[in-house]
């Protein structure tokens, strides 16, 4: 019942290991997107030239950019690439999701075994692993959530790229600035691609480490009392996350469900070793309080975290801690906790 220091570097480390796997991913996809653009700079700067040539002669309307033949080239060449670079995504998300399972479930034991008395696993007491049929079969789930998000992404991102483009072409009068804002704004519009694959990549894959972590609590539920929600304490971390912390909820109960790429773990919190039948003193929590750790910062870290409006209503009392945190529904995604925002939290004070 008691998360020890044992427990919180055991977070630490998982945390660290999965840092790790998705920076990989991060820089594998990154890299992939840029060796595509750098081989289709050339078809939009091709294209760019010949609209400016079109544009001497006299403005080039919004239809004939829309018809230009190396513009659509271009275009169908952006459209194959980013085929191809959400299948690298979903490739490249797919490989590390075994093993993302694997580190939650072994985490998952070390975390367990921090917060009993030392030498009881194992003797007095056995933890349960999860069946390989079930890891299977929550790859195989992820999987489809990953190719369907992925599925989507290379006819929006054209269709931006469309959209921007053919718009900018039709304004302005100089030429070169034109072909400039052509390409800027292709190029613009194909990394935003990225993002949603950098997006897509980070949250699947760990709240497949999450789902696998509440299996694991499932099949040892006989340890279990409720997991705790712990954020990553930093200057990096939003008020959301921050007013979550060291909050228990019952073990049925999925999560933590952060923002997108959230940072934010699940830590299952065993019952008390009076009630598992051990008649020791045991002792007490050592899970930070995040509220205290904020109060012990320079006031221009917390306005870094908070912001200046949303700091001053926390700071004179119109909003209280548990306010900065509101739930968010994201259709075709899971909902979320995400930051109040500033709106609703001056309607809150009144």
């Amino acid at each position: 019942m008691a998360v020890s220091i044992q427990t919180l570097a055991a977070v630490a480390q998982l945390r660290r290991d999965l840092e790790a796997m998705t920076d990989a991913q991060t820089l594998a996809l990154t890299r992939a997107w840029v060796e595509a653009w750098d081989v289709l700079l050339p078809e939009f700067e091709a294209a760019a030239a010949d609209l400016m040539e079109q544009q001497i002669r006299g403005r080039v309307s919004r239809t004939a950019a829309a018809r230009n033949v190396r513009l659509r080239g271009a275009l169908e060449a952006a459209q194959a690439y980013l085929q191809e670079l959400a299948a690298t995504t979903a490739d490249v998300v797919t490989r590390d999701i075994p093993e993302a399972l694997r580190t939650a479930v072994d985490a998952h034991r070390q975390i367990v075994t921090t917060q009993l008395p030392p030498g009881s696993v194992g003797s007095t007491i056995n933890f349960a692993r999860v069946a390989d049929e079930a890891l299977a079969a929550m790859v195989a789930r992820t999987t489809q959530q990953i190719h369907s998000d992925t599925k989507p992404l290379a006819a929006d991102v054209v269709r931006m790229m469309k959209k921007h483009l053919v718009r900018g072409i039709a304004v302005g009068d100089n030429p070169r600035e034109t072909a400039r804002r052509l390409v800027k704004e292709a190029e613009g519009r194909f990394n935003g691609g990225l993002t949603r694959a950098l997006v897509i990549s980070r949250t699947e894959t760990l709240d497949a480490h999450r789902e696998a972590t509440k299996a694991s609590e499932k099949a040892n539920s006989d340890l279990l009392t409720e997991w705790e929600w712990h954020a990553n304490l930093s200057s990096r971390t939003c008020p959301s996350c921050l007013s979550k912390h060291g909050q228990r909820f019952p073990l049925e109960q999925g999560g933590p469900y952060d923002h997108q790429q959230g940072r934010c773990s699940r830590v299952s919190v065993t019952k008390s070793w009076k009630d598992l039948g051990f008649d020791i003193p045991e002792p007490k929590s050592v899970t930070p309080d995040a509220e205290e750790w904020f109060n012990n910062l320079t006031e221009a870290t917390q306005r870094d975290i908070m912001g200046p409006e949303r700091l001053r209503l926390l700071q004179d009392g119109s909003i209280s801690w548990k306010d900065l945190s509101s739930k968010q529904e994201n259709p075709g995604w899971r909902d979320s906790f995400i930051p109040t925002s500033v709106k609703d939290l001056r309607s809150l004070s009144v």
